[in-house]
C-alpha cells in the first residue's frame, strides 16, 4: 500500500539553525498520526515542506504517492490543510470566504459551503466579516476551508488552537468520524497532549529538528511509567513491612511510598492485604500512570528525564 505521507532524510536549515534534520516519516492511509514537539522543534517547518510551501535543504517528501515539488499541482486537489493561524480576507464574510475557497477546488458542489458552515457551528456568524471573528471561530473557518472539498488527506497544525473545551471535543469527534467512515488520513501537530492520546494511532516526537521516538498507541501505554502509591497512618511501619517482604519502596517528599515492581503493579491487592494483615492502617492505595505530558517531558529533558 502506498503511504499517504513519506519522507526520506528530510531536512531544512535557516542560517545556522537546523530546523529539521534527516526526518524519516511514514503515515499510512486512514490513520491519525500526531506530531509532537516543543515550540521550535520543527513541526510547522515539516508541515510546510510537506505542502511544498518551503523547499527542503535535503531529502525528499511524497504525499499521496506524488513527490512534493514547489510549483507542482499534484496532489493538492485531494489535500486539505490548516497551518498556524488561519488567515483570510478580513473584509469578506464567512460565507464569502468559503465560496472563494470552493471555487479554488473545481468540482466542489455549492452546497458544501452551507454544509460546513452548519457542521462547524458557524451558522450564527455566516454573514459576519472574517476580520471580526474570535480566534476560536477563525479556527473553525480554517477547518471548514480545509474540509470543504472532501480531501483524502488532512495536514493540520494545531487544529484545536483557540477552541474552547466543547469545541475541542467536537473537532475530535469529527476527525475520528472522517477516518472511520471515509478513510481520511490525518497528520496533525498539537500541544494538547491529552487530545493526542485520545485521537492518534501513532505518535512521532520531534525535538530540535530530530525525531526522538515514534510509537503506536499500544507502545505508548507500555512505555508510560506506572507505580503503586501507598499512604499509611504510620509510614515507617509500612516501609518496614514492605522491606521485610522484599519490596523496595521510594519514600516521596509528601510521605507517600511508591513501588514500581511489575509483580506489585500486576496484583496491588497483595500489598494491601499484607499491610493490613500486619496492622498497618492504609489511607490510600492507587496505581498511578504517567500522563502523556510527563512522558513527553521525560523524553525531551536535557538531563535525560524527569521524575
Amino acid at each position: 500500500m502506498t503511504p499517504a505521507i513519506e519522507t526520506e532524510n528530510l531536512g531544512k536549515r535557516y542560517g545556522r539553525v537546523q530546523a529539521v534534520e534527516q526526518l524519516n516519516l511514514r503515515v499510512d492511509e486512514g490513520e491519525i498520526y500526531a506530531f509532537l514537539g516543543l515550540n521550535g522543534a520543527g513541526k510547522t517547518t515539516t508541515i510546510r515542506m510537506l505542502l511544498g510551501l518551503v523547499k527542503p535543504a535535503s531529502g525528499g517528501a511524497w504525499v499521496l504517492g506524488a513527490r512534493v515539488r514547489q510549483g507542482s499541482t499534484e496532489p493538492w486537489a485531494a489535500v486539505g490543510y490548516l497551518v498556524e493561524i488561519p488567515r483570510g480576507y478580513p473584509e469578506l464574510t464567512v460565507r464569502e470566504s468559503l465560496e472563494v475557497a470552493r471555487r479554488l477546488h473545481p468540482g466542489t458542489p455549492r452546497q458544501a459551503v452551507s454544509l460546513w458552515i452548519e457542521r462547524l457551528g458557524l451558522a450564527p456568524y455566516a454573514d459576519r466579516r472574517t476580520g471580526a471573528l474570535s480566534q476560536g471561530n477563525a479556527q473553525r473557518l480554517g477547518l471548514a476551508k480545509a474540509l470543504l472539498h472532501e480531501p483524502r488527506l488532512l495536514l493540520l497544525d494545531e487544529p484545536a488552537n483557540g477552541l474552547d473545551p466543547a469545541g475541542i471535543v467536537e473537532i475530535r469527534s469529527l476527525l475520528l468520524e472522517l477516518t472511520r467512515t471515509k478513510g481520511v488520513t490525518v497528520f496533525m501537530s498539537s500541544h494538547i497532549l491529552a487530545e493526542v492520546a485520545r485521537l492518534a494511532q501513532r505518535i512521532g516526537i520531534i525535538h530540535e529538528g530530530r525525531m526522538l521516538q515514534e510509537l503506536d498507541a499500544d507502545e505508548l501505554e507500555r512505555n508510560r511509567r506506572r507505580r503503586l502509591l501507598v499512604r499509611a497512618r504510620d509510614t515507617e511501619a509500612a516501609l518496614a513491612v514492605l522491606a521485610a517482604a522484599g519490596y523496595a519502596a521510594d519514600w516521596l517528599p509528601d510521605g507517600t511510598l511508591a513501588l514500581s515492581q511489575p509483580s506489585v503493579l500486576a496484583a496491588p491487592e497483595t500489598i494491601a492485604s499484607m499491610l493490613v494483615g500486619s496492622g498497618v492502617a492504609l489511607t490510600q492505595l492507587v496505581v498511578e500512570e504517567e500522563e502523556l505530558e510527563q512522558y513527553f517531558l521525560r523524553l525531551v529533558a536535557p538531563t535525560g528525564g524527569v521524575a
